[in-house]
């Protein structure tokens, strides 16, 4: 029998059947004996068990039952049986081996489909019937890795998971992608048929929070789901995902665009219905309040058509910015406040058109209200009815003149300033400095006064206008008489505006911009107006001159470069002042020593540098020269115990010619014997251990003595 099983291993075995493998494996394990004969080799997926000692690994012993060892390993399907899930959770009461007997050779296949084939399987027996386009999909296109996401799947212990059976859920987004993105409900079946995804049949728009009426149920979803406006999602191949919820739904305009572009209330239903936007809706829910023009007095009583015309040919928005549009103007035009035509409200009532209610009060929003002594003046002083020379179409059925010219103080009052502000662009209206409640004082400021050429800043901010516009200037030239000036004798146009119009320059022009040494802003480069000493130069403006301030130059005083600076200031910078000083500010200092002395003589004469102090030292201090590199700058490097010697033992300071004591850089000898006791080793070097150096005084004397020599 055995040998029959293996000379066929493709075909089930028929005459022995489950029962009698069972039945043999049970009586060969009654036997004393250390391995047992196996009825046939196992299927593939089981061969890691092959081998008469491990038969028990899926038989067990007669206490345990075989189905309770086989759902040991297969773990998804013990969890789908507890479930009641799946194929597996509705045969309760079949053994294992019943569908998947073994021993029938290692390419025997461990499944017996009752239907012959898994392509006829009957799909409802696992609990999921397929019904529309799920069946006619082939078993492959559901039962693959990726849609394997249930508990079952993480407990197979397939090693081949491609071919596995087990892992779906009936979810559709297990499967399918959910354009929804979670906003609706997650049964998909509860708007959609398996037959077709669209339309969804099942979907009414009437149970929504928006049931579709009028136009509304003629268009396609995609014009409010997929409209341009909304903020949507995009699929792998980046298409659009339609928006169905949240859905902004609440007012029109959240899908429609505000054809009253705000001027009216959002709700749109107050005055249209869905049926047909043009079809208006209850006119007395409109509220005429909300447009720009509220209907006040007699304009209650009118109806629609009235202003805005039949049905067929009605007006939109009909012109309201003026009651010309519907009435006509008896002021032919002339009717302006600010110099543009207003509405007759402005001077009349909705409820009568006589008496007029312009006030004097109103009189002020003009383009010329009345202030000061105007304002005692009667309305038909100015505005008289039907005055001479004027054509009767220019002031229009009331006869009222109402525009006359007051564009100019000179159209009624002399000017006496003689035309001189006439090229201003104000054309010298004396409203520009004088006000109506009086000719005098002027009510030109300082702060207008900036505006003009000159700001009138510090000091001169505290002078008196007469100071420089009037007709006695103290310590500047005479102005010429009324006939140029005007009656008023005040020169408003003074033309020179630079300081030493008024002022003495000390610096004879050489800061002027077209002087020898030009600066941009002349004077106020160096001063300010408050005061002309101190001087607003600073360290930094100081560095436009030629010579940066820097490091300790910067806290030196300005008279130590400036001698200048030490003569007494005159007591008067005017122009006609008899004293005058003069302050050049000339000065080298290209070099170090156009100021300061060498404290090294002529040591370094002979340097490329010409000794330039630069070259060792800085700004900040002449000690320690921050620059010098002995290594580098000098012939003589400091290496090894050199290094940790004092400056002084190595440079003396002998006095010079004139007694003066010198620190000596160069010439200094490099003889080891100068500075070093001790016989040569060798032709090349001396003893320099430290025990070798010389007594400082004799150190000192040697250096002194080789320098003398070296100079001589």
């Amino acid at each position: 029998m055995i040998d029959t099983l293996r000379a066929t291993p493709p075909r089930r075995p028929t005459f022995l059947g489950p029962v009698g493998l069972i039945l043999i494996l049970t009586l060969l394990s009654a036997v004393p004996a250390k391995a047992q004969v196996s009825p046939g080799p196992l299927a593939r997926p089981h061969t890691e068990l092959e081998g008469t000692l491990r038969c028990l690994k899926c038989h067990g012993s007669s206490a345990t039952p075989m189905d309770q060892q086989c759902l040991t390993c297969h773990e998804g399907i013990a969890w789908l049986m507890a479930e009641k899930r799946g194929l597996h959770g509705r045969l309760v009461d079949k053994e294992c081996s019943s569908c998947h007997p073994d021993h029938a050779g290692l390419d025997f296949s461990l499944i017996e489909w009752d239907e012959g084939a898994p392509e006829r399987f009957e799909h409802t027996r696992a609990g999921w019937a397929l019904k529309g386009k799920h069946a006619s999909a082939e078993c492959k296109d559901c039962h693959k890795p990726e849609f394997r996401t249930s508990p079952a799947a993480a407990l197979s212990t397939s090693k081949r998971p491609a071919r596995s059976w087990i892992g779906l859920e009936q979810a559709c987004v297990s499967c399918h992608e959910d354009y929804h993105r979670g906003a609706l409900d997650p049964d998909c079946s509860n708007c959609h048929r398996f037959a077709h995804w669209k339309p969804a049949p099942l979907f009414d728009h009437a149970k929504s929070n928006f049931p579709l009426t009028g136009k509304h149920v003629d268009v396609d979803c995609v014009k409010c789901h997929n409209a341009p406006h909304l903020k949507l999602q995009h699929d792998d191949r980046g298409q659009p995902l339609p928006l169905y919820k949240p859905l902004a739904h609440e007012e029109c305009g959240a899908c429609h665009k505000d054809v009253h572009e705000g001027r009216l209330s959002a709700n749109c239903s107050k005055c249209h219905v869905t049926t047909d936007f043009l079809q208006p809706g209850d006119p007395k829910a409109f509220d005429h309040d909300l447009t720009r023009y509220p209907l006040r007095g007699r304009h209650k009583s009118l109806q629609c058509q009235d202003c805005h015309g039949p049905l067929e040919t009605r007006v939109k928005r009909p012109r309201f910015d003026s009651c010309g549009a519907c009435h006509k103007d008896p002021h032919a035009g002339k009717a302006t406040l600010g110099g543009k035509t207003v509405d007759c409200a402005s001077c009349h009532k909705v409820e009568n058109f006589v008496p007029s209610t312009y006030t004097a009060a109103q009189h002020q929003k003009s383009s010329y209200p009345l202030e000061g002594k105007h304002a005692e003046v009667k309305c038909e002083s100015c505005h008289p009815k039907n005055p001479r020379g004027v054509p009767a179409e220019q002031l229009g059925k009331a006869g009222v003149l109402l525009r006359r010219a007051h564009d100019r103080c000179t159209d009624c009052h002399e000017d006496d300033h003689g035309g001189q502000l006439t090229d201003r662009a104000h054309k010298g209206a004396c409203e520009t400095c004088h006000r109506v409640e009086g000719f005098v004082p002027s009510t030109f400021t300082t702060e207008d006064h900036a505006g003009l050429k000159l700001a009138l800043e510090g000091r001169h901010a505290k002078e008196k206008c007469a100071a420089c516009h009037g007709p006695e200037r103290e310590g500047l030239p005479a102005l010429p008489g009324p006939k140029v000036l005007g009656k008023a004798r005040r020169a408003l146009v003074l033309e020179d505006s630079r300081c030493i119009a008024c002022h003495v320059d000390p610096h004879m022009g050489g800061f002027e911009p077209d002087g020898d040494r030009a600066k941009k802003e002349g004077c106020l480069t160096c001063h300010g107006f408050d005061a002309f000493r101190p001087s607003t130069i600073d360290i930094e403006r100081h560095r436009s001159f030629g010579h940066a301030l820097e490091g300790a130059h910067r806290a030196v005083p300005c008279l130590e470069c400036h001698e200048e600076l030490t003569i007494s200031a005159s007591k008067s910078s005017l122009l006609l002042a008899r004293e005058r000083n003069r302050l050049d500010f000339v000065k080298d200092h290209d070099e170090c020593r156009d100021c300061h002395e060498s404290a090294h003589g002529d040591q370094f004469d002979e340097r490329s540098d010409k000794g330039s102090c630069d070259s060792c030292h800085d700004d900040e201090a002449f000690r320690p020269a921050s620059r010098f590199d002995h290594n580098v700058h000098a012939a003589f490097p400091l290496e090894g115990q050199h290094a940790k010697v004092p400056c002084a033992d190595c440079h003396p300071s002998p006095p010079d010619a004139t007694g003066r004591e010198r620190v000596s850089y160069r010439p200094i000898p490099s003889k080891c014997e100068d500075c070093h006791r001790g016989k040569p080793v060798g032709p090349l070097t001396i003893s320099l251990i430290p025990s070798s150096f010389l007594p400082i005084g004799d150190r000192r004397a040697n250096l002194a003595r080789a320098i003398s020599r070296t100079r001589a």
